[in-house]
């Protein structure tokens, strides 16, 4: 589908959550952003008039998407590199480039690009190769760290998927004998002592421009983010530069495009060090949508265009995001009803849903809150907390009643 004021056309693949809210972000600049989803009912496919349905993991139904575009870019990193390498080779602009993409999909692999940089990193080992010599390594690594350890899988897992914290060998040991040797292989990783987590989220243009937001504080819940508050309340701010620079230093020395996220841990003594990184709009951006002069969606399509990029600044002196998620027992009110009960009650609250069903723990939307400048984080986070938990359970946590009042 040609752009009707020739404007250019962007690919995303992947039709979830996030390319549909770039599509959002495409609207503005005048753009309808193709995505290659996998059903007509996916997030992206239900707005966005330019889809190709397919799959990421067969090169013809990419190289269909890609066709005509000045850019194909990501809303999940689990495309085949070896397709990608040969998209590039065929001319297509692919951003960020596989080179780049390699470090979010394998995680040894980044851990190890990291440690040669000299980026803070938890200790690690390489569990991969022979079982019996994977297994004495793990031995060793987790008598060196007192078994307080953690096992991921090499590639795939998100949301707590893959991972698993562990702080006794039977445990630990277990995990590695019963994972399948058809799947991918185990890395171990030392327990960060730490005070919370952090996330650095940047974006850097093919000129080699880049931008910082400011760096927020994550809540994880059942091993996925629940919780983001922007900027993170009493970060130094020499610790927060400190951030933003490595994610942004980072980005440049990979040659990544678009938008980029550095998840970090910020220790009991103040320190940082490098957990996981994705190179593509990020739960931990979604904030930026009302917080920020230029939201992370917005920021992506400018750096895969290599447009120049956006003003970062808050627009608030906090924002605080709150993810709706899905409840153990859906409702019987209708989400509709429940969104004209929340605009009701919260008129400054945003809402924004993703056009997916409820099921237990699903990411099914997020609330931001902007704060006013009188506002403390507690107090943001507590509105915003309630809002999602409304739209989840139906229920306010407060105790109120609309058929009390």
């Amino acid at each position: 589908m040609e752009n009707p004021v020739g404007l250019p056309v962007v690919t995303m693949i992947g039709g979830g959550q996030l390319a549909r809210m770039t599509h959002q972000a495409a609207i503005a600049l005048g753009q309808c952003l193709r995505v290659l989803a996998a059903d007509p009912a996916d997030p992206a496919a239900q707005v966005s008039a330019d889809v190709v349905l397919g799959s990421h993991d067969a090169l013809d139904d990419l190289r269909r998407a890609a066709a005509g575009a000045v850019a194909l870019t990501f809303d999940h990193e689990g495309v085949p590199l070896e397709h990608l390498r040969q998209l590039e080779a065929d001319g297509v602009a692919v951003r960020p480039p596989s080179a780049a993409l390699h470090f979010a999909q394998d995680k040894l692999a980044m851990r190890r690009r990291l440690a040669d940089l000299g980026l803070p990193v938890p200790d690690f080992a390489d569990l991969s190769g022979d079982r019996e010599q994977a297994r004495a390594r793990l031995v060793e690594f987790g008598e060196a760290h007192d078994w307080e350890i953690v096992l991921k899988t090499v590639r795939g897992g998100y949301d707590g998927r893959g991972v698993w914290l562990l702080d006794r060998r039977d445990a630990a040991l277990d995990v590695f004998d019963t994972h399948p040797v058809d799947r991918p292989a185990l890395i171990a990783e030392s327990r960060v002592a730490m005070r919370r987590e952090l996330s650095a989220m940047i974006a850097r243009s093919p000129f080699g421009q880049g931008g910082a937001w400011p760096v927020v504080e994550t809540v994880q819940r059942h091993g996925q983010c629940a919780v983001v508050l922007a900027p993170a309340p009493g970060l130094d701010d020499a610790v927060a530069a400190q951030a933003q620079q490595m994610a942004l230093r980072l980005a440049d020395e990979l040659g990544v495009v678009g938008v980029m996220a550095m998840e970090l841990f910020e220790t009991t003594d103040g320190a940082l060090v490098v957990n996981e990184l994705a190179m593509r709009p990020h739960n931990s951006g979604h904030w930026t949508m009302d917080g920020a002069l230029t939201s992370q969606f917005e920021q992506h399509l400018r750096a895969v265009l290599d447009y120049p990029l956006g003003d970062t600044s808050p627009r608030a002196p906090i924002t605080v995001m709150a993810n709706v998620l899905g409840a153990r027992q859906t409702p019987t009110m209708s989400m509709d009803e429940r969104v004209h009960h929340l605009m009701a009650r919260m008129p400054d609250a945003k809402v924004h849903l993703y056009g997916k069903g409820e099921r237990p723990d699903r990411k099914i939307g997020h609330v931001n809150i902007v704060g006013r400048t009188d506002d403390s984080p507690e107090a943001v986070r507590e509105r915003a907390e309630r809002a999602a938990h409304w739209m989840s359970h139906a229920e306010w946590t407060d105790g109120w009643d609309v058929h009390s009042e």
